[in-house]
């Protein structure tokens, strides 16, 4: 029997569009269930596929406290999840929940 050959997946590398980054992140804010470190992790997946030497520069961050706070390892700030949104060119929107 042939051995199946796999290859590791990085979510990054089909992030290409602002409308694929938007869709992504709000999947993984969906499937999050109150994880505020999987919705980093999935904003720094955003980052990676942007640059993350230039989404630290328009979130006036360096970019190693980029890479630390959206590692999926640690919750940021509020305020980080902000600036990091608005430099990935993304917006947050509130809705009711669906009953």
């Amino acid at each position: 029997m042939a051995k199946t050959k796999t290859t590791r997946f990085d979510v990054a590398e089909h992030l290409r569009t602002p409308a694929d980054m938007a869709a992504y992140l709000d999947a993984c804010i969906e499937e999050s269930d109150g994880d505020a470190s999987f919705v980093a992790k999935a904003l720094g997946d955003i980052a990676k596929a942007k640059g993350m030497a230039q989404v630290a520069r328009d979130a006036g961050l360096s970019r190693e406290s980029l890479y630390k706070a959206l590692s999926g390892d640690r919750t940021p700030g509020f305020d980080t999840i902000l600036k990091v949104v608005h430099a990935l060119g993304l917006e947050l929107h509130a809705a009711p929940i669906a009953n």
